[in-house]
């Protein structure tokens, strides 16, 4: 016995500089963009803050309801990295295809007119996967109270779990871009975020922008945005930001403005705006056919 003590304890010695030395050199797998996206949250805590109130509720009316029956698209689910299921609504080309292009919902959750917007712009591209994700799992709004309730309860990281998801669902060659309105306006910028070098191009109609410079600085495709001078979220003020930071970031932003309130490409908005509507989707288009 006397015999294994001076084993034992060195035996315990090399446990504990082995412990010690593990917390001095932090695993170096961990990629740049994992660590990006688990950066301060603070534009989307700020957007969630804002759409619990009753102000911003006030600036929608209850979106207009469409017939399902007129809808190209099917829903399908998704793994995910939590371990949960995800939705979305999605076409298939007519012949394969690496492009996908992720739509995402307004405030009030993956509704038919959101459907009804995958399939449009799916008529127009032609040899784009469209997948439309379900952020709410299920959860749909069709009211500004409901829709409010739905945002205090929102969580931004199961959120972002289902766009990585999503992207992993369309597969490590895939190339990558997004469109979104509002809300989705907000998480199409950060899914260009998350993307990285798959990430081709990127839509915003209206949305909160980033406002986290490493964030921007990670961004690897041009990025295009339509907004309303007569916004309140975002402000003008929060899009000139946005102009500069990215300017500064060394990325490139297009933005396209017009006297037009919040929200003026959905039809069922008290701000919608026809001529604004038909003249940002043109260059949506254009700009999704040209990356």
């Amino acid at each position: 016995m006397k015999k294994l003590l001076p084993f034992l304890m060195l035996l315990a010695i090399a446990g504990t500089w082995t412990s010690w030395k593990s917390q001095q050199h932090p695993d170096p797998l961990i990629q740049k963009k994992e660590i990006i996206s688990c950066m301060e949250t603070e534009t989307m805590d700020a957007y969630f803050r804002e759409a619990s109130q009753n102000a911003f509720g006030q600036m929608h009316l209850s979106p207009v309801t469409i017939d399902a029956a007129d809808l190209m698209g099917k829903m399908i689910q998704f793994n995910t990295a939590d371990g949960k299921q995800a939705s979305a609504y999605y076409i298939a080309p007519k012949k394969k295809s690496k492009k996908w292009l992720i739509v995402i919902q307004e405030w009030w959750g993956l509704n038919e007119n959101i459907k009804a917007e995958a399939d449009k712009y799916y008529k127009d591209l032609g040899d784009f996967n469209v997948l439309a994700v379900d952020m709410y799992d299920g959860k749909v709004a069709a009211t500004p109270d409901s829709a409010m309730k739905i945002s205090r309860s929102a969580d931004p990281v199961r959120m972002t779990t289902i766009l990585q998801g999503a992207m992993q669902h369309a597969g490590k060659d895939a190339s990558i871009y997004s469109v979104g309105w509002c809300f989705g306006g907000m998480w199409s910028l950060q899914t260009a975020i998350l993307a990285g070098s798959q990430a081709k191009g990127t839509i915003m109609f209206y949305g909160r922008p980033e406002t986290n410079m490493e964030k921007l600085k990670s961004i690897q495709c041009d990025i295009i945005g339509f907004f309303g001078n007569l916004d309140r979220s975002p402000s003008p003020a929060m899009v000139n930001d946005f102009e500069k930071n990215m300017e500064a970031a060394g990325k490139k932003l297009t933005t396209h403005k017009y006297e037009a309130g919040h929200g003026f490409a959905n039809p069922s908005n008290p701000s919608f705006n026809k001529e604004a509507t038909e003249d940002s989707y043109s260059k949506a288009i254009a700009f999704l056919k040209s990356h």
